[in-house]
């Protein structure tokens, strides 16, 4: 069977790490495989929102470890990084479904994404420091950038993970639910930004992203070369019309 599995339906593109035997660890193979999904979720027009989540009770074990022990291969993908996802996630939104452990580069990849529905027996944290390692695929990068940095710095320097609970506290995941809804309820999530205009959603996505080194004096200026293409675009006037005609409208991404 493939180790992703990709597929669309209204809108809505789910990426699935399929390795359940080896509690979705990542392998080189793999980490092309995810990149490779993310390329075809990118390319694809009837793909505006984007879903990753993994068969079986764990998200991600993070790094194959057996199949480096064999290979000597780390799953880096060529275009995206690490786990084919952390260097260059994709320019459209990204939600991770996250059942069970995301530890190490489980969590990793989970920062990837933009917004994070856990379930109830959903764990996490970056337990390289005890290994005699740093969590350097995203770890130490992004969690800052999510929680606060005294917050984060407590989960990596003491290597010890979190329960949902407490990862809902410190603003780390989105939406906490039922032990095997994540996939569900991300995907009602999803939907409500598919409904969305796709232009006006990318660049929020991208100004949000972006935005957060920004002198605050500048950030006006800087925003507003994207911001003024959004503006004059035919779906900024088909949301006016469809607003006032009191209908649903009709985006053609333009």
């Amino acid at each position: 069977m493939s180790a992703v599995l990709f597929d669309v339906a209204d809108g809505i593109a789910t990426i699935t790490l399929n390795r359940p035997e080896v509690r979705n660890a990542i392998d080189r193979p793999t980490a092309e495989a995810i990149s490779a999904a993310l390329d075809e979720f990118e390319a694809r027009e009837d793909a505006r929102v984007g879903i990753l989540t993994a068969t079986g009770p764990v998200f991600s074990a993070g790094m194959d470890l057996k199949a480096f022990s064999k290979t000597r291969e780390r799953p880096i993908s060529a275009t995206r990084g690490g786990f084919g996802i952390v260097e260059r996630p994709p320019t459209k939104p990204l939600i991770a479904a996250v059942e069970g452990k995301a530890l190490g580069g489980g969590l990793e990849i989970a920062l990837a994404c933009d917004l994070i529905v856990a379930a109830e027996n959903a764990e996490f944290g970056l337990p390289e420091v005890k290994r005699g390692l740093v969590a350097a695929a995203g770890g130490v990068l992004r969690l800052p950038r999510r929680i606060s940095r005294a917050l984060a710095m407590e989960i990596v320097l003491t290597g010890e993970p979190i329960g949902v609970g407490r990862a809902a506290e410190i603003g780390l995941v989105n939406r906490v639910v039922l032990a095997g809804t994540a996939a569900k309820e991300a995907r009602a999530l999803a939907a409500v930004i598919a409904a969305n205009a796709p232009m006006a959603v990318r660049t929020a996505k991208l100004l949000v992203d972006q935005s957060v080194d920004w002198p605050f004096a500048e950030a006006f200026t800087r925003q507003a070369p994207h911001t003024d293409i959004v503006r004059s675009s035919h779906d900024a006037s088909e949301g006016a019309r469809a607003f006032v005609e009191k209908r649903a409208p009709v985006w053609t991404n333009s």
